[in-house]
């Protein structure tokens, strides 16, 4: 393939609202550069992007996918990202890898809540934002309200470098702000003149944004109250690449038209990765900028690892300074491992086009690495720089997760790591609490898929459900208890007793065992197996079969038999002595309560502060930060594990929080008795 100087690439990230129509909007760019014959449409499961079976079957993106045209002797990469929230993360991760993430709107609604996450994740965010309006052909679209709507609830203001001309079925193209002409599917012409005016006035407040954001700029258009074709170009990228302007253009995806003028703007007036902000890494420790130079050192960023069933994994790399040849030799300090690059591949959603060098710039796909996952950096071998990594979200939806089958048991764990290495905000650890393998992520869609990919590629069928919660059981009060093991049936007997005093010890302090016989009542040597059949009994529980903690045991006095004592028999008096003293302690259930934060609009507030009054959490403070009330407010993970379906309920889908651990305390006597009740019937 040929190769581009980096001045010549330009890389694109598409964001959105599901429906806005990003994939739409990249079938037309394959499309209109002749990359592809034919227009992919998502309702016929024949796009380039969206080529995954379940996404077929859906008609919906559910991961982040790759292509690339040429145009006017530029290269333009392509990552199209779900709109879902419950993919957030390939989005997330794709940030870094791109210079201008184009957040497409919808002409009719403008703002929508899938657009603010995504506008969310771009804030103190290194990369330019480009608005794209789409759907202009669409019954009651409106241009600038779609603008103004997405101001008035994200603050994000888009400045047009190009406005439509006409509107729905009227829609015939753009006029070029820049260039000062009207572009149309048959090409350039003069603007039109009943819009001369409109244009005129769009142009000025163009050129005021690009002064405004440059000193010398600002000078010569007060001097002139003009700046030349020229200057714009250069203030425009330059505003872009550092945050100052966002550029907002209008398209319809589904006819096409306007499709080729954005990608005009995308070529000239967007910036190239040798035009971006400056990289920040890490050497030795240490921040510091790394600027994007061909003739630099190796620098790669790898974002997104997709399994193919037949080739293996794929992993997307995008290269930040230097190339990577085949055969190169890199490290990945992330894993503490070496690779080594083999066979090298431009994508086109599934399509490979075969390379033997990616470079500065560029992106490409890497196979067969040992090591290699999304968020990993890639640098020269004793190199002792990284990247700075973009952070994923906490979890906020979890799940149970078992082979339906037990013979796939043993094969579930595997194939599960395998799924997850696709998507790095999913989670996956057994609870040593409760026994249970749990998954985590961000919602039900996502946990779907993964159940849909263990079945489709890997061949085990698996069984989610609501995880039990790690309650803990301790004591209020204090007592003393005795037991005598002794059995004999022929033969050597068993014999062994004990006196305990039990009582509370503070929150957090564990457990703690005092050995305070005296006189040799008990041997020396049946001590360790009193204190091991206490903590395995505390292990196992006792009144609803979790974990004991925070409490004292002494034991002070007992027995025992010359010839019948044994480890075994002091162990199991141990055990039903805590069991039979525990009882009279007035036993309780803790449960684990976890610190929020929940973001919200303002207008929702008074309904989620009474949501979370219903789910016996506490509000601990709130604080106004711009558009969005951050509550703070703590919650028993009880009433968790499905909060998120329930909190964008409230909230159209615009509520969000995240999450952490603070503490224990005592589960309501209600609770209690149902968790026993519970349990003994299941035990049972």
């Amino acid at each position: 393939m040929k190769e581009y100087d980096v001045k010549k690439i330009r890389n694109l990230l598409l964001m959105g609202s599901s429906g806005a129509g990003k994939t739409t909007l990249a079938e037309q760019i394959f499309y209109q550069t002749k990359t592809t014959n034919r227009v992919g449409k998502v309702e016929e499961g024949n796009t380039v992007m969206d080529f995954d079976a379940e996404e077929v079957a859906r008609k919906l993106s559910l991961s982040l996918s790759m292509g690339f045209v040429n145009y006017k002797d530029h290269k333009v990469n392509i990552l199209d990202a779900p709109g879902s929230p419950d993919f957030i993360a390939d989005a997330i991760v794709a940030i870094p890898a791109v210079e201008n993430v184009v957040l497409v709107a919808n002409a009719v609604q403008g703002f929508e809540v899938g657009l603010e996450l995504a506008i969310e994740q771009l804030e103190n965010k290194k990369v330019g934002k480009v608005l794209l309006i789409n759907r202009m052909d669409s019954e009651h679209c409106d241009f600038q309200k779609a603008l103004d709507s997405i101001y008035e609830n994200t603050d994000l203001r888009g400045t047009p470098v190009m406005i439509p001309i006409g509107k729905e079925g009227s829609f015939e193209g753009v006029i070029d702000l820049i260039k000062m002409k009207a572009i149309r599917p048959d090409g350039e012409s003069d603007i039109p003149a009943d819009m001369q005016s409109a244009a005129e006035d769009a142009r000025f407040h163009l050129m005021e944004a690009i002064a405004e954001n440059d000193e010398e700029l600002l000078n010569y258009f007060l001097e002139h109250m003009e700046l030349t074709e020229e200057q714009m170009i250069h203030g425009i990228k330059t505003a872009t690449a550092n945050g100052d302007i966002v550029p907002a253009f209008a398209c319809s995806a589904a006819t096409g038209v306007g499709v080729k003028a954005f990608l005009d703007g995308v070529v000239a007036y967007l910036p190239s990765p040798a035009e971006a902000a400056k990289i920040e890494v890490l050497s030795d420790g240490e921040k510091t900028e790394y600027v994007c130079s061909p003739d630099g050192e190796l620098l790669g960023y790898m974002f997104k690892l997709y399994s193919d069933p037949n080739m293996g994994e794929y992993v997307y790399v995008r290269i930040l300074s230097g190339s990577l040849k085949a055969g190169t030799e890199f490290y990945i300090p992330e894993k503490d491992a070496k690779e080594k690059a083999g066979n090298m591949y431009y994508m086109l959603g599934k399509t490979r086009h075969d390379t033997s060098e990616i470079n500065c710039g560029d992106i490409g796909a890497l196979v067969k690495l040992r090591n290699a996952r999304a968020l990993n950096s890639m640098v020269p071998v004793n190199s002792k720089q990284q990247l700075i990594l973009p952070e994923l979200p906490d979890p906020t939806y979890w799940q149970m997760i078992r082979a339906a089958n037990q013979s796939d048991e043993d094969k579930i764990g595997q194939s599960l790591q395998r799924v997850i290495a696709e998507d790095p905000s999913i989670r996956y650890e057994m609870n040593p609490e409760t026994g249970e393998n749990v998954i985590s992520g961000m919602g039900e869609q996502q946990m779907a898929l993964v159940l849909k990919k263990l079945k489709n590629r890997y061949k085990v069928d698996a069984i989610m459900k609501e995880p039990r919660i790690p309650y803990k059981e301790t004591i209020m009060g204090s007592a003393e208890s005795q037991y005598r093991h002794k059995k004999q049936s022929g033969g050597r007997g068993q014999y062994g007793e004990v006196f305990f005093r039990i009582k509370p010890t503070e929150r957090g302090e564990g457990f703690q065992f005092i050995n305070s016989i005296v006189g040799g009542v008990i041997p020396s040597n049946f001590i360790p197996a009193i204190e091991k059949g206490l903590i395995e009994t505390m292990e196992k529980g006792i009144i609803a079969g979790y974990p004991v903690e925070d409490i004292s045991v002494e034991v002070y006095y007992g027995s025992y038999h010359d010839v019948d004592s044994s480890e075994m028999a002091f162990k199991i008096a141990s055990s039903m002595a805590l069991k039979d003293g525990f009882q009279k302690c007035k036993p309780i259930l803790l449960e684990p309560i976890h610190d929020l934060t929940i973001i919200v609009p303002s207008e929702y507030m008074g309904d989620v502060m009474g949501d979370i009054s219903t789910r016996r959490g506490r509000i601990m403070g709130m604080e106004q930060r711009g558009k969005k009330q951050h509550l703070n407010a703590q919650m028993p993970v009880a009433e968790m594990y499905l909060y998120f379906p329930a909190l964008k309920s409230l909230t159209q889908g615009r509520g969000r929080f995240t999450q952490k651990f603070s503490h224990y305390e005592m589960v309501p006597a209600e609770i209690t008795q149902r968790v026993i009740a519970e349990w003994e019937d299941t035990d049972q």
